[in-house]
């Protein structure tokens, strides 16, 4: 009996993400596949773009924005603790640069709050803050500033990543798992009017919103957390997909090790630490936007969830073939079911051009390739900021 007991507690406790990871894939199914062209008033902006020796690509990055640039826009790099030739190449390109040096203070976080720091003297209407490793598709910077000024919230982009040619399937699975996260939960959030979580590229804030709240620390998912400060204060994200930010997974195996570790571990770090005094806060308060954005929070990586799942499915069918108990049993089938079921139905929606059915089958061993990351999380947590290797690089 007490065997039953824990193992129906276990797995009715997964209930709740797998719901909502299901709701939000449903719900994106029957969103327009874009929005109404903004027509708000275009705000003056400042474009922020944090650089720590990113050399090799700020360029490109600089010449995606500047043609994006009305009158009296400002376009900031923050050469922060660089070693290399960013603030020269930033300058040549036409940005204006800023030069950070804190070898003790390090992390994107201290980079864009240096940057605020620089606009307060004479701060613009919204900030967007965009990476030195991204691409912004034309229009993106316009949407962006017309929406921000108009909803007066923080506006996030459609951030999306992309294997470099050629890939394998597990890059393929990895770009997909990316749209899942990014596009198909995000949209379908948005399709149900409800705010998302900042993505750490393409986003919009009106100064307003920013002055109260801090970016100066070295959280390694300043992202993450800046959402969601800003629903504590009233002001949560919203998710406009035509404001379109781009960026590739490096090629190589570290440059994409460091990158999932240092996103995996930070997202559930907040996620153990911070969701249950969020979701006791958003009930007691009666803040249903931060309630939907706690909810989400609660929904980890789909291949730690898929993986938490499948362990907890063979315990309650061990458990089924022993002493008959079905209840646990049947609430770890239908999570199994509604896990696959989202995914079947976000490749539907978003995925048939990214990854194909053969590596859709991959799917099934995709999670087991990430039991190594997830153990250090255990026992070797990354918990302070580490900029991933570009490719190209050899330090």
């Amino acid at each position: 009996m007490l065997l039953e007991v824990a193992s129906s507690a276990m797995t009715l406790s997964l209930l709740v993400p797998v719901s909502v990871f299901f709701v939000e894939i449903a719900a994106s199914l029957f969103g327009r596949s874009r929005s109404d062209p903004g027509t708000g008033r275009r705000p003056r902006i400042s474009i922020l773009m944090p650089a720590h020796d990113e050399a090799a690509g700020v360029a490109v990055s600089i010449r995606s924005i500047i043609p994006e640039l009305a009158a009296g826009d400002r376009l900031i790099v923050i050469a922060d603790n660089c070693s290399d030739e960013t603030a020269s190449i930033a300058r040549q390109e036409g940005a204006e640069v800023i030069v950070r040096v804190n070898a003790e203070l390090r992390g994107k976080g201290f980079a864009l709050d240096f940057g605020l720091r620089h606009l307060s003297g004479e701060p613009p209407e919204v900030v967007i803050m965009i990476d030195a490793d991204c691409r912004v598709a034309p229009g993106a910077i316009d949407r962006l500033a017309r929406d921000c000024a108009a909803s007066s919230r923080p506006v996030q982009g459609l951030y999306l990543m992309h294997a470099v040619a050629p890939a394998g399937s597990k890059m393929h699975i990895a770009e997909f798992a990316w749209l899942i996260k990014n596009h198909a939960r995000p949209a379908g959030l948005r399709r149900l009017g409800l705010p998302c979580q900042l993505m750490g590229t393409g986003m919009a804030f009106p100064w307003a919103c920013l002055e109260s709240i801090s970016l100066a620390s070295g959280n390694i998912v300043e992202d993450l957390q800046l959402g969601l400060d800003l629903a504590k204060s009233g002001t949560p994200p919203q998710f406009c997909p035509d404001a379109l930010v781009m960026s590739t997974f490096p090629s190589s195996d570290e440059g994409v090790r460091s990158q999932r570790t240092r996103w995996e571990h930070g997202y559930l770090s907040v996620l153990f630490g911070q969701a249950p005094g969020l979701l006791l806060r958003a009930i007691i308060s009666g803040n249903l936007p931060l309630l939907a954005m706690t909810l989400d929070l609660i929904v980890p990586p789909i291949a730690f969830l898929t993986l938490v799942t499948g362990v907890l499915w063979l315990l309650d069918f061990t458990e089924y073939s022993f002493d008959h108990a079905m209840f646990p049993l049947g609430i770890g089938t239908l999570e199994v079911a509604l896990i696959a079921g989202a995914v079947l139905l976000a490749w539907i929606k978003f995925g048939r051009a990214t990854i194909s059915l053969k590596d859709f089958a991959h799917l099934i061993v995709y999670p087991f390739i990430k039991i190594p990351l997830y153990f250090r999380f255990v026992y070797q947590r990354q918990v302070n900021w580490v900029r991933s290797k570009r490719d190209g690089e050899t330090r």
